[in-house]
């Protein structure tokens, strides 16, 4: 559990006058104000074997894909995607499967113990796995390379660096531009023989291991084609919801993007997650201040406008990640 904490109740006194009666926060912003982004995708290593050659070709051109440092004030989450093929479900055999796992270590904030999981993390871990599994943001099938024997299993690790207020949005945005951000090996199957084109210039025992099994044989990339030949391909994601948490630090007072501070204080929090096209996917709302469903509707319109402009500083960082990272060369 994490460390309990006590606010004094003249802090708590003074931040309720200044946004009841200046409509201003402790930090400055103003009710309805987020924090900035930040969003920086890992830099492509460059080849120092080849110089003179083109990246395509260089064996690294999938370097540093799905990995992402997503900041929302002074709160850190960086992201990192992995996958491997492995058998699927026996009750699912046409799906690819998908696990989040996420790290919090001591140093995110003073509340919490070094090797303990706290409430906060199990609810951030539980409402991701619902924002990106249950709203089927990724297309599960489209992992599938053969029915009842392979599919590929997309791993969402997320480290918590950080934690000054609303955790889960900045982790939400985290594994939603990692899942943009990364491309997975192209597979190639004729009839019982897979080909993995692999982009990596030296496949390690570990991952051989992996990918081994007895009913289909195995051919690797290396041995049949390059990467500037067959680049690696992105995920067929749906749709990208994102999450907005808003807080109540009294029955009239509505605040958008708590700080730590602000949460310890509140009465209630909201977390809404939606994508661009308007669609609810999730609503979570544990006790606290109970609201009316024009008040519901209200906040509901206002995490509306707030994803748009989430999801349009998603789309700017990725395409200026475009422009400087070689994934391909024609």
């Amino acid at each position: 559990m994490p460390r309990p904490t006590q606010t004094p109740a003249i802090n708590k006194a003074f931040a309720l006058d200044a946004l009841a009666n200046h409509q201003i926060r402790l930090d400055g912003r103003k009710p309805l104000d987020q924090r900035p982004w930040s969003i920086n995708f890992y830099a492509q290593p460059e080849d120092d074997d080849e110089a003179g050659e083109s990246a395509g070709d260089s064996g690294t051109a999938s370097a540093g894909l799905g990995k992402v440092d997503v900041r929302l004030g002074k709160t850190r989450v960086i992201a990192n995607i992995s996958a491997s093929i492995v058998k699927p479900r026996e009750d699912r055999p046409y799906e690819g499967l998908i696990y989040i796992t996420s790290e919090m270590s001591g140093m995110t904030n003073q509340s919490y113990i070094e090797g303990r999981t706290t409430e906060d993390e199990v609810l951030t871990t539980r409402l991701i796995e619902k924002a990106i599994r249950k709203s089927e943001a990724v297309d599960r099938e489209s992992l599938c390379i053969l029915a009842g024997e392979k599919v590929w299993a997309i791993r969402i690790t997320l480290h918590y660096l950080s934690d000054d207020g609303n955790l889960l949005d900045c982790a939400c945005m985290a594994a939603m531009a990692a899942l943009r951000h990364f491309k997975k090996e192209e597979v190639e199957v004729r009839g019982d023989e897979i080909t993995v084109v692999s982009t990596s210039s030296a496949m390690s025992d570990d991952y051989l291991a992996r990918i081994e099994f007895s009913s289909c044989s195995l051919r690797f990339g290396n041995l049949q084609h390059k990467a500037s030949e067959r680049a690696p391909m992105q995920l067929a994601i749906h749709h990208t919801p994102l999450c907005v948490t808003f807080a109540y630090l009294d029955d009239n007072n509505l605040i958008l993007d708590p700080s730590h501070y602000e949460s310890s204080i509140a009465t209630g929090c909201l977390t809404l997650t939606l994508n661009a096209q308007r669609e609810l996917c999730v609503l979570s709302k544990a006790g606290g201040t109970p609201l009316a469903k024009d008040e519901l509707m209200r906040v509901v319109r206002l995490a509306v406008e707030r994803v748009r402009d989430m999801t349009k500083a998603l789309e700017d960082a990725l395409k200026a990640d475009e422009k400087i990272r070689i994934i391909e060369v024609r």
